[in-house]
């Protein structure tokens, strides 16, 4: 049996006011500030190494073709979409509602410290962590008067008044502090915004073809719950040419240099207002409202296919998808019009390698693979197959790839037919089936489409977060106070006291050069610094009426009252500091 309270990890007895209560002060406190921000932070870390649909629709393909295990527990979890997911955007929800939560009473409590006038001067001036006094002939009230003038030109908000002036300066701290958290708020917004109100699309084109910017034209096209395929922006893209370069020696040969498309556009309907441009990495072209993102580049082999009677029955540029570094590249060729052969429709397909510069002969455990991503050599390798694509069915079908299922291989010599091209030169197929010509290769490249109108107002608040970082840390908040009180036996007695409310080592050179500008018009007797402060003292207990008891109890008791002054010093070395009762401590700010 025991009289001592149970613990619990949370209050007890309070209804659901209170816990609502208690739940919000959690929320807007710093801790759980810091928590959503570091939970964020790790949140979109699977965004940036998983590939994302919204960005590149063909790498989501190609990953989960790759990791077939993997991929439906990553489509439950929503990685393929983790900036729109559920998980994620309650994150940035819970952390927009904290710093509402913070920012809101904050700036209220700061509106009400700018209109207030400086705390008054306490009564015992020693105790601060600054102090400087002297014995003057000048008047009491004239010395007041004159070292509310110097702080005024010092651009210190001062205020006379009780025998004392009350100064304080360093209010662009608190200023950059709130304006930091405004940031976030914007920061955050704006992703928000982005989410709600954006849009990305995917387009190939190969050297020589350009677009429409409509749903039917796109390869790919995600939207959002405020942008869909009726608010595209209307603009026409055409690709001219395309220029890559790649380091040909040294140690970091293969790598790329340059990648650059030369483009011809408009926007709108207008095409007698057709400009040119170019589109490099990390460099997008702005059309309308949208920006024209270069993502990928490869090779697209021009092939002509003419059946047995001699017709051409399909030329074009196929584009081919870089497999690796050296951009050994794959791709198919679908043949829907061969038209017929020994009295059946026929349709062909090609299967093969184009190779950027191919090596003399082929490895046989890797098969055909390019030496060098640059065209010095380039080579088309071809496999051909005789059948029924499966294009008449109305059903859907990757165009990079061939589906065999009723397709036959075509034989040569007992052997799968397949040859080894180079740029002009031709093939003839067996059994009749006509031939096929590699007649050269152009360059694609594919871009992103993407129309994100949040991203003027997230740019804005990271640019203005940094701002308020740097006020808050730079700018210096003190206070300044300057008593002149008539001594007994005559004369006047002048005291100065600083306070840093923050790490300042700025408030004594102020207070030193304050001093001297004072001496016009209040010049130090010669009386030594310890006798002024003496006399200080005794000023003190003379005008409070008071023995050196009373004085001691006084100073005990002003010591343990909790306040701004002694209370919001963060860190500096004031720990017997009065309290300032004018300005409390604010125990929800996030500082």
């Amino acid at each position: 049996m025991t009289t001592a309270p149970v613990e619990s990890d949370g209050p007890t007895g309070i209804g659901v006011v209170g816990w609502l209560r208690w739940m919000w002060r959690q929320l807007t406190s710093m801790r759980v500030a810091l928590i959503l921000l570091f939970l964020l932070s790790l949140a979109a870390i699977p965004g940036s190494l998983i590939p994302q649909n919204g960005q590149n629709q063909f790498k989501v393909e190609t990953w989960k073709a790759q990791h077939t295990t993997a991929s439906p527990i990553y489509e439950k979890l929503q990685l393929f979409d983790v900036y729109s997911s559920v998980w994620f955007s309650a994150i940035y929800i819970l952390l927009f509602v904290s710093l509402a939560g913070c920012i809101v009473p904050r700036t209220w409590q700061f509106v009400g410290v700018l209109r207030a006038q400086p705390p008054a001067a306490p009564r015992n001036l020693t105790r601060m962590p600054v102090y400087a006094a002297w014995r003057t002939d000048a008047d009491a009230a004239a010395v007041n008067a004159a070292a509310h003038r110097l702080l005024r030109a010092r651009r210190f908000r001062a205020h006379l008044g009780g025998g004392a002036v009350a100064a304080e300066k360093g209010y662009l701290r608190e200023v950059g502090n709130l304006v930091f958290h405004l940031s976030l708020f914007a920061l955050l917004g704006g992703f928000a915004w982005a989410s709600l109100a954006s849009g990305t699309g995917g387009k190939l084109l190969v050297e020589g073809e350009g677009y429409s910017n409509t749903i039917t034209q796109l390869d790919d096209f995600t939207g959002t719950r405020f942008y869909g395929t009726d608010d595209l922006d209307p603009f026409y893209v055409k690709m001219n040419d395309f220029t890559s370069k790649f380091q040909s020696k040294g140690d970091q040969i293969g790598s790329a240099r340059e990648f650059t498309a030369h483009v011809e556009y408009y926007a709108g309907s207008d095409a007698g207002k057709l400009k040119r441009g170019t589109i490099e990495v990390n460099h997008p072209l702005e059309v309308g409202g949208s920006k024209f993102y270069l993502i990928g580049h490869g090779y697209a082999p021009v092939i002509t296919v003419r059946n047995a009677a001699g017709d051409v029955v399909y030329t074009g540029a196929t584009p081919f998808l870089p497999q690796d570094g050296n951009l050994t590249s794959t791709g198919v060729v679908k043949v829907s019009d061969y038209g017929e052969k020994d009295g059946a429709k026929t349709q062909m397909g090609f299967s093969g390698f184009f190779l950027p510069t191919a090596p003399v002969a082929f490895d046989p455990s890797a098969g055909p693979r390019s030496l060098f991503p640059g065209a010095a050599d380039p080579v088309l390798v071809l496999n051909a197959y005789a059948g029924d694509l499966g294009t008449d069915s109305g059903l859907p079908q990757n165009i990079y790839q061939l589906n065999t299922k009723k397709l036959t291989q075509l034989q040569q010599d007992g052997e799968p037919a397949k040859v080894r091209l180079k740029p002009g030169q031709g093939w003839t197929l067996p059994d009749g089936y006509g031939s096929v010509t590699f007649e050269g290769y152009k360059q694609w490249a594919s871009f992103n489409v993407s129309h994100r109108p949040g991203n003027g107002i997230a740019l804005a608040g990271g640019v203005l977060a940094i701002l308020g970082l740097i006020g808050s840390l730079f700018v210096q908040r003190r206070r300044i106070w300057v008593r002149a009180v008539a001594l007994p036996g005559g004369g006047t007695l002048v005291e100065l006291a600083g306070l840093g409310r923050s790490e300042s080592a700025r408030i004594a050179e102020e207070l030193a050069e304050l001093a001297v500008d004072l001496q016009d018009d209040a010049p130090a007797l010669d009386d030594e610094t310890g006798e002024a402060t003496e006399a200080a003292e005794a000023a003190e207990a003379a005008e409070a009426g008071k023995t050196d008891e009373a004085a001691e109890a006084d100073e005990t008791g002003e010591a343990a009252e909790t306040g701004e002054a002694g209370g919001d010093t963060d860190g500096a070395s004031a720990p017997s500091a009065p309290s300032d009762p004018a300005v409390p401590a604010d125990q929800n700010s996030k500082e």
